[in-house]
């Protein structure tokens, strides 16, 4: 909404630029373990929901916390989707190898 006044409106730009400058209040840092090692999709998986879990309990803006979260859930499901395909095939590889070795 654009000010009428145009002092109100210079003041509010330098406002939104210094906050600008100075970066988001709302930025932490993750205390994820540092052996994080990923080579499955269920491993992808799980480091979501300890990502998530440690979104909740974090002390944020609503806002920002719902945007989050809401991205790494849709990330999650993908994840889930593959990994529940991951496992298929490999059932059906094992099966295969069965079938071939009789």
């Amino acid at each position: 909404m654009p000010y009428a006044n145009p002092e109100k409106a210079r003041d509010y730009q330098r406002e939104y630029q210094r906050k600008k400058r100075a970066g988001s209040q709302g930025t932490i840092a993750l205390d994820l373990p540092a052996s994080v090692r990923i080579k499955t999709a269920e491993d992808v998986r799980v480091l979501l929901e300890t990502t998530i879990n440690e979104v909740r309990e974090a002390d944020v803006d609503v806002l920002a916390k719902a945007r989050c979260i809401g991205y790494l859930a849709g990330i999650t499901m993908k994840a889930i989707e593959t990994a529940n395909l991951e496992g298929r095939l490999t059932d059906i590889e094992e099966t295969l190898k069965k079938r071939g070795g009789k």
